[in-house]
């Protein structure tokens, strides 16, 4: 089937080159020879005989992570913040990442100093970014943190961006400092030092690599 359709493209285009290009008699043994160039070149690579894979633009956005929102709710998100985030997340689930920051920066117009909000949209435009930290996204973080320096949320995700980027040092830094803060009897300080040993495993991995 493959080469049905090459060949009746190739007899197309010459037609219509011929027909209505009018060439000049000089240029139409070039033409052909282009034509065929162009077969020869399929012929050598192309592959005819593989079965259509079509996409669908559901099965190519990026997954929501419903984890990371229970576990950013978990931190608190009360009122009119919780309200933003929840259609935030409503956005998310549908693989519109775009629109789901969109929203968050609607909320924080209306509710500029809310650090659940600022979390919120860090984690949107990493997700955005499927899983790049973007200065705007570090940017939110640090606004978050400056907001409520107390905060567990901000450092926690701010850590968590980092480590996704690659950045293990600096992940290893922030929590390092929010679990030397926080109570030992707090839930998170579990999941701060499994996330600690993980990355001084990554890190003395890249210690290795370096040293061969």
């Amino acid at each position: 089937m493959g080469w049905a359709v090459i060949l009746l493209l190739l007899v197309v285009t010459a037609t219509g080159l011929l027909a209505l290009g009018r060439l000049p008699r000089s240029l139409c043994e070039l033409t052909g020879a282009a034509l065929l160039f162009g077969v020869a070149g399929y012929a050598w690579q192309g592959q005819p005989g593989l079965a259509g894979d079509p996409r669908d633009a559901r099965q190519t956005a990026p997954r929501f992570d419903e984890d990371m929102a229970k576990l950013r709710r978990s931190f608190g998100e009360y009122g009119e913040a919780g309200q933003w985030l929840t259609l935030s997340d409503g956005r998310a689930r549908q693989g519109q990442t775009k629109d789901a920051a969109n929203v968050l920066m609607s909320g924080l117009r209306a509710n500029p100093d809310n650090p659940a909000l600022w979390v919120g949209m860090g984690n949107a435009l990493v997700a955005h970014a499927q899983g790049i930290l973007s200065p705007a996204a570090e940017y939110s973080y640090q606004q978050a943190m400056r907001l409520s320096p107390e905060g567990a949320a901000a450092p926690y995700f701010y850590g968590l961006a980092l480590a996704q980027s690659g950045e293990y040092a600096g992940a290893e830094k922030i929590w390092q400092n929010l679990s030397d803060r926080l109570p030992e009897e707090v839930p998170l300080q579990k999941q701060l030092k499994a996330n600690l040993a993980q990355i001084d495993r990554l890190l003395a991995g890249q210690s290795g690599l370096q040293g061969r």
